[in-house]
């Protein structure tokens, strides 16, 4: 019998998203959390609910993406709840939450890949987001 997929709206699909891209490399920092609740407060499409239902959204990640095959499981979810004109502003949001720490892992990198390649970002629209993000997150001292 095949699983079939966890429904989700399209927020929660973000969030679940910046959760799975944050755990990628196996810890959530601190920086990264305050990162997706800065989105969540800050993009467009959430509501002060979604804020607040965000601890719940990620235990909820959390235990899917700990089931079998379960990277794949939130990347068909949020394939299935975003429409395509979304597409940029989930991986925008993921490439936030990636970059926050200012470190990126080559599982992180991979990770990345597969949301991009989940929501048919196009190369040019992913560079231009990671250029965007990279811009965010520069301090006055360089690293």
């Amino acid at each position: 019998m095949a699983d079939s997929v966890v429904k989700l709206t399209p927020q929660e699909a973000i969030i679940y998203l910046m959760v799975m891209i944050s755990a990628s490399d196996g810890t959530i920092r601190e920086t990264e959390l305050r990162t997706i609740g800065r989105v969540v407060r800050s993009f467009p499409l959430f509501s002060d609910e979604d804020e607040r239902s965000l601890v719940e959204y990620a235990e909820a990640c959390g235990a899917l993406m700990s089931s079998d095959g379960g990277l794949h499981k939130v990347l068909a979810a949020a394939e299935a709840a975003l429409p395509s004109h979304l597409g940029e502003t989930a991986y925008a949001a993921a490439v936030d939450v990636v970059t926050a720490d200012e470190e990126l892992d080559p599982t992180e990198i991979r990770v990345l890949e597969l949301i991009r390649n989940c929501l048919n970002v196009s190369d040019d629209g992913a560079q231009a987001i990671e250029h965007a993000a990279r811009a965010r997150h520069m301090t006055i001292d360089p690293v």
